[in-house]
């Protein structure tokens, strides 16, 4: 298999940078583009930043978005305290817009959207985010990808040296043994999710909806 080039977004936040650590360290990935608001931090000999403060103002035929086989959309928000207006802003509105750019610039590229366990298909369910993140994919599924996949994870740990894990899993992340006992289609590592992520550009997968059951048993065959 030729090595991938790829895009990864969110690469600040706890899901981009745990993907973006796990994939540096992979023998299948050439090169990285990290497109995000802010810095890494981070230096690697695989790994160019791109640094958009607003992804909406991207325009149709940008260079630097040129050329790649995949991308790894791991931006996004939390929905708490927020209305459903500005939620989809940033949920919707903003990740179609880069992924309309990338189909047409890109058109045999991959892309792989996080999205997340309980993500409403159907757009019409009493969950705000379920419902706008489900018409995310379903509108994503329509665009002219290669092929495109939903990522839906639950509870996920942190790859080691990670420095923006969220608090909540860092005060919880002892019970991650407990949680892939008794629930193991609740939970995966950061570095299972990456790992699934690279067998999805690299190997026929036919579902385009991945859940967790799904995010860990790809990782066992990569």
């Amino acid at each position: 298999m030729e090595q991938q080039k790829i895009i990864i977004t969110g690469t600040t936040g706890m899901v981009g940078e745990g993907v973006l650590l796990e994939c540096l360290n992979h023998s299948e990935i050439a090169e990285i583009l990290s497109v995000s608001r802010k810095p890494t931090g981070l230096s690697h000999p695989k790994l160019k930043e791109y640094i958009v403060p607003n992804f909406l103002e991207l325009k149709e035929g940008d260079a630097m978005l040129q050329g790649y086989d995949a991308c790894f959309f791991c931006a996004g928000v939390s929905s708490v305290g927020m209305s459903e207006r500005n939620y989809t802003l940033i949920t919707y509105e903003t990740t179609i817009h880069f992924a309309s750019i990338l189909a047409n610039q890109n058109p045999q590229m991959t892309f792989i959207y996080v999205s997340g366990a309980g993500t409403d298909s159907t757009e019409n369910g009493r969950s705000m985010w379920a419902r706008v993140k489900g018409k995310t994919e379903n509108t994503l599924m329509k665009l002219p990808f290669k092929k495109s996949y939903n990522f839906r994870p639950g509870f996920m740990k942190p790859v080691k040296g990670q420095k923006h894990a969220l608090p909540l899993y860092k005060y919880i992340g002892w019970l991650f043994p407990l949680l892939k006992l008794l629930f193991p289609n609740t939970a995966s590592t950061l570095n299972q999710v990456a790992s699934a992520m690279i067998v999805c550009i690299t190997s026929n997968v036919e579902k385009s909806i991945i859940e967790v059951r799904d995010i860990n048993k790809l990782a066992i065959i990569e």
